[in-house]
């Protein structure tokens, strides 16, 4: 009942995810979001304004899933969406962001209909599930297209299976580099969408270069869906500096300063 952005890639739609949440969380809006793998506890993978459910919470979305299921088998990961989109409904959020945990057509994330679909980068992984090369993945990621809605490329030279599946099935896509673009000026940066531009934007809090790709093609989403999520400029400058992804370089100050990061 409220607009969903999906995002699905290879790198970044971790961060893609948690930082268009920041955005539509910093202007207000209640925004549910869902991501996988946790790192400390299941409760991180289902958030909304920032704050994982309690257990008590996901609990009851379980036994709700458990009850309607029937002798339908479910997979950890089945139940997990499913529970994420019972407590969503119940708190009746404003917008989803849905993160596609591998993937993407044959994800369970795919039976949203996402408003907006994000690709974030398409590199080679999962190959037993996903195809050996570029070409196959990007066919499976690009899943999470819809019919007459748009999508969103933040690969600037993606597999031409990617364009191939926006115009089978009649999605508008968005490249970056082709149909928007990010310029960095040293400390901040520049983005020009279809319909306006934004200067002087503040750096993202996420450490490494790659993540201007990331917030650029989070700023042409919410351009996709300005006339449902309005946001304001301030809203995307504290997303940008406010948003986090613990364990994503992540930096442990002290007498011997600690630097964290995980693996694929």
């Amino acid at each position: 009942e409220c607009p969903v952005i999906t995002v699905a890639g290879t790198n970044g739609k971790g961060t893609c995810a948690t930082v268009s949440a920041a955005v539509l969380r910093k202007h207000g809006m209640r925004t549910g979001l869902y991501t996988s793998p946790h790192l400390v506890a299941y409760n991180e993978r289902i958030r909304i304004d920032g704050r994982p459910r309690d257990d008590d919470e996901i609990i009851a979305a379980f036994d709700e899933i458990d009850r309607a299921r029937g002798k339908t088998s479910l997979t950890y990961f089945e139940f997990g969406t499913l529970a994420a989109l019972v407590v969503f409904r119940h708190h009746k959020v404003d917008a989803v962001v849905l993160e596609v945990g591998l993937g993407g057509r044959l994800d369970a994330m795919n039976i949203v209909d996402a408003d907006v679909a994000l690709l974030s980068s398409i590199g080679v992984d999962h190959t037993d599930w996903l195809g050996c090369d570029r070409e196959s993945i990007g066919r499976e990621k690009s899943g999470i297209f819809r019919p007459a809605r748009p999508a969103v490329c933040g690969d600037s030279e993606p597999p031409s299976s990617v364009p191939e599946e926006a115009a089978r099935i009649g999605a508008g896509l968005r490249v970056l580099g082709r149909d928007f673009t990010l310029h960095q000026t040293g400390r901040g940066w520049h983005w020009q969408g279809q319909r306006g531009c934004l200067r002087d934007l503040p750096l993202p809090s996420l450490a490494g270069a790659h993540q201007l790709a990331n917030a650029a093609s989070v700023l042409m989403v919410l351009e996709l869906l300005g006339e449902r999520l309005p946001v304001t400029r301030q809203a995307i400058e504290s997303g940008l500096r406010w948003a986090r992804l613990p364990g994503r370089i992540e930096t442990i100050p002290g007498r011997v300063e600690q630097v964290l990061d995980v693996s694929h």
